[in-house]
């Protein structure tokens, strides 16, 4: 029996095998995404703290860029193999709309935040934000939604096409995707480029690895092996060349070597799900469950750590235990949130 074939409820290893697999890729993707914006205050360092520092703040950059991708490839994984028959009012307020309602809420909340300095608050600089608020984030991790929630626009259509489609159809639709994340790495734009275009492909990527487990877990790890030495090597040498920070497109979550380390991740997941404890699978499973809640909350506890210089130690030390540290607190926080009825879909 294939996973796709696995009745709803069954208690074959598929289906357990299935539930395990995301909640460890959430784990992972919400300490990526932690990791990314604590050693933010570092990427513009080259030149100022020893260069083997930078060059370790950098690494861990370009190693954690498929945290959001591999948010994405779950919602298409989840959402284009659901085979109930599509309702759009439960659609709109079940799925959009848990999402859309939170982010709305947060984004005020982040916009007052923003004004908060060491030298007092800043109304102007609120009052800015809120008006920007319908095409740029208040705060610097909101960005996910501007280009998350256009998807849902896609996932009908998206999910339609894979249900009324053989394997090797969707496959080829998802190589055409890949193609254009590789014209897009090399600056070579056109209508392709559009950023709607580029991370729907995360959709039916995500599908594809799960349902058909294609491309196979060693060619995957291969590739998205090579393309993170490549990405990083990219950085490295650009930056260092120029003077400062340089990414070109290699940091970019619409590009080929982004996509192909996300897959890597992705295979991964589900080789760690298949060997941990029951113990260590129930920690994941608890994590998982808020993940969204530390993506949302995580900036929160950042803030005084960056306002106040808290990185005292080396990039070596201070990224891994800020990372715990800060995904530990929002972890708590949300938890707590989702206790009251009256503050959990805050934390969706």
């Amino acid at each position: 029996m294939t996973q796709k074939q696995a009745p709803t409820g069954s208690t074959t290893e598929p289906v357990r095998e299935k539930v395990e697999f995301f909640d460890v890729l959430r784990c992972l993707a919400a300490l990526a995404v932690v990791a990314i914006h604590v050693l933010g205050p570092y990427r513009d360092q080259l030149g100022v703290i020893p260069d083997a520092d930078w060059i370790t703040a950098i690494t861990v950059n370009s190693a954690s860029r498929w945290a959001v991708p591999v948010f994405i490839m779950i919602t298409g994984a989840l959402m284009l193999s659901d085979q109930r028959p599509f309702e759009l009012g439960y659609y709109l307020k079940r799925r959009v709309g848990k999402v859309l309602v939170p982010f709305l809420v947060w984004s005020c909340f982040y916009a007052l935040l923003s004004g908060l300095t060491l030298r007092g608050f800043d109304s102007q600089v609120v009052w800015d934000k809120l008006l920007a608020l319908p095409v740029h984030e208040t705060y610097y991790h909101l960005g996910f939604f501007y280009y998350f929630l256009p998807l849902y626009i896609v996932v009908p259509f998206f999910r339609y096409a894979v249900q009324h489609s053989d394997r090797l159809t969707v496959i080829a639709m998802t190589l055409v995707w890949l193609t254009l994340t590789t014209l897009f790495l090399f600056h070579i734009d056109g209508p392709w480029s559009h950023q709607l275009v580029l991370y729907s492909g995360y959709l039916l990527w995500g599908y594809c690895l799960f349902q058909y487990q294609w491309p196979r877990a060693g060619v995957l790890w291969g590739l998205g092996l090579v393309a993170l030495v490549i990405t990083d090597y990219s950085v490295l040498s650009d930056s260092f060349a120029s003077g400062q920070y340089t990414v070109g497109r290699w940091l970019s979550y619409k590009t080929l070597n982004t996509a192909l380390i996300a897959a890597a991740v992705f295979a991964l997941g589900r080789y760690v799900a298949t060997r941990c404890s029951a113990r260590w699978m129930a920690g994941m499973v608890f994590m998982s469950r808020y993940s969204l809640g530390i993506y949302l909350l995580h900036p929160l506890f950042l803030w005084p750590v960056r306002a106040f210089d808290g990185y005292v130690w080396p990039p070596v030390v201070m990224i891994p235990l800020l990372t715990v540290l800060i995904t530990a607190v929002s972890l708590a926080a949300s938890w707590l949130l989702a206790k009251s009825a009256k503050t959990a879909w805050l934390v969706p």
